[in-house]
């Protein structure tokens, strides 16, 4: 039995690519990306488990195949073992920039961007025979995507524009008031638009202003409801 354990052993973590040990690679790598996946997918990402599992096996595969050939068909000596493996890299940045989403002057998706591009590097990691490495930093990765997430939120900490739109009944001539309640609040306002509609005596007011990522805006709109007859009010991403 132990020479049994030790030959499967000398199998996975053997420098030479063979079956046993290049499905042993995979499945690591495809166990490891889906943990990443998870996370992301639990954010409500578009690429999840199944996502980060491919992009990780895909890395992985690409990895063995640039062991593989110069093993079987160079010598050693002579290969490049690193050559099709840089490719993975630049190929992985379509599927980053294909995770990046541009929505109305703002960006997301950039942390699922560097996730995908960290889970191919983890899956070349596991081809290479580096295991613990690429599960600590799995670890390493999980924890900086939920910890962290926390710690932020905790702290206040990032900024984004916003664009608020209010439709206010009556002529308004002073702002003064509104700029008042966003200091209250810890929200700089950047700039404002004003339109009169004089027939039907109302006023659209139009600011954008710079809030902590994680702002709770309802306070402030009972207060801004309460400084005129608000007919209507609406929070959106700076456009």
């Amino acid at each position: 039995m132990q020479s049994f354990l030790e030959s499967i052993y000398n199998n996975i973590t053997s420098t030479d690519v063979t079956l046993g040990n290049a499905v042993f690679k995979l499945f690591i790598s495809m166990l490891l990306g889906a943990m990443v996946g998870a996370e992301r997918k639990r954010k409500g990402q578009i690429a999840g488990v199944r996502t980060f599992a491919l992009i990780s096996m895909g890395a992985c595969l690409a990895m063995l195949l640039s062991i593989y050939v110069p093993q079987v068909y160079l010598g050693l000596k002579n290969g490049d073992p690193g050559r099709i493996a840089a490719q993975v890299i630049t190929g992985v940045g379509f599927l980053g920039g294909g995770a990046m989403i541009h929505m109305k002057g703002s960006v997301r998706g950039l942390t699922t961007a560097a996730g995908i591009w960290m889970t191919a590097t983890i899956g070349m990691a596991v081809g290479v025979g580096m295991y613990w490495c690429s599960i600590i930093a799995t670890a390493m990765i999980l924890i900086t995507l939920v910890l962290f997430e926390i710690y932020e939120q905790r702290r206040n900490m990032g900024q984004e524009n916003r664009a608020l739109r209010l439709e206010v009944k009556g002529i308004i001539n002073d702002i003064a008031p509104y700029r008042q309640v966003f200091d209250t609040h810890g929200v700089h306002m950047s700039t404002y638009f004003i339109r009169y509609d004089y027939e039907n005596n109302i006023t659209e007011l139009n600011f954008v202003v710079l809030a902590p990522t994680h702002r709770n805006y309802l306070p402030m709109f009972h207060d801004i409801r309460e400084l005129a007859d608000t007919k209507s009010l609406v929070l959106t991403s700076q456009a």
